[in-house]
């Protein structure tokens, strides 16, 4: 008889699309053994969004600090008055959000919550966090900034920033890092990228990767298409070069 373990499942960013997270959710079905987490970036841009986050919170999963979590917050600080970061965000997805909570005011507890989620999780063999890390930093110097945001930095890294970690993150939509195609994950120096861009027109899928057994479910938050592929399968290397030739001419996806 085979032995299973306990799973330990990454989910990558859901931004607002609660039907596509219970189909993907469905399609992995995670036991009250298994451990489930969340890269941040919940809310904006998908009509979904006050139900993401009251899932996430009900069922106390792991959830990270997203850089959309950041920007809601900070729009939503009592010593906050900058009009073109509150024009930012809606023009980032803010508005889909708040038309989701019925009463277009979000909940002081959901604020409350957003605010405490961590900007990393250290797993041991798996470090968990949104955007990157600046690899000219120690992991106690990183901010939220770096953490929440970087890109290219991080992605055309040469060398592992841990030499006993895979460094998992979401943030930056796979396929417009160099050679990916849409709904594929992107690996490199230490690093794996499993945001698919599951709002975006040209991908549509949400991605969730078991990490003990290397397998990659994904739901197309379109067409409600389902798939599971071995990890091999369902990633494309890249090289810093690629990276390094690729970061003065690509517009990234916020």
């Amino acid at each position: 008889m085979s032995e299973t373990r306990p799973r330990r499942i990454i989910i990558g960013d859901v931004h607002g699309y609660y039907q596509g997270l219970m189909i993907l959710l469905k399609e992995f079905a995670p036991t009250s053994e298994d451990q489930v987490y969340f890269l941040g970036d919940l809310i904006d841009r998908g009509p979904q969004s006050a139900q993401v986050v009251d899932f996430v919170k009900k069922n106390n999963y792991p959830c990270l600090l997203g850089n959309h979590e950041l920007m809601l917050l900070s729009v939503m600080s009592k010593d906050f008055n900058s009009n073109q970061i509150i024009q930012a965000w809606l023009y980032s997805g803010g508005q889909a959000t708040i038309t989701s909570y019925q009463s277009a005011q979000i909940p002081q507890d959901h604020l409350d919550w957003l605010a405490n989620l961590p900007t990393y999780l250290d797993l041991g063999d798996v470090w968990l966090t949104h955007a990157g890390v600046d690899p000219r930093k120690s992991v106690s110097e990183q901010t939220s900034q770096e953490l929440c945001w970087i890109r290219d930095e991080f992605h055309s890294m040469e060398l592992p920033y841990f030499s006993n970690k895979l460094i998992i993150v979401g943030h930056t939509i796979t396929f417009t890092l160099p050679g990916v195609a849409p709904g594929q994950l992107a690996q490199g120096e230490g690093w794996l990228d499993i945001d698919t861009g599951a709002y975006h027109p040209r991908s549509g899928w949400l991605t969730g990767l078991d990490i003990t057994n290397n397998l990659v479910y994904q739901a197309n938050v379109f067409n409600n298409k389902v798939r599971t592929l071995p990890l091999e399968k369902a990633v494309t290397r890249i090289s810093p070069h690629q990276i390094q030739v690729s970061r003065r001419h690509k517009q990234r996806v916020y």
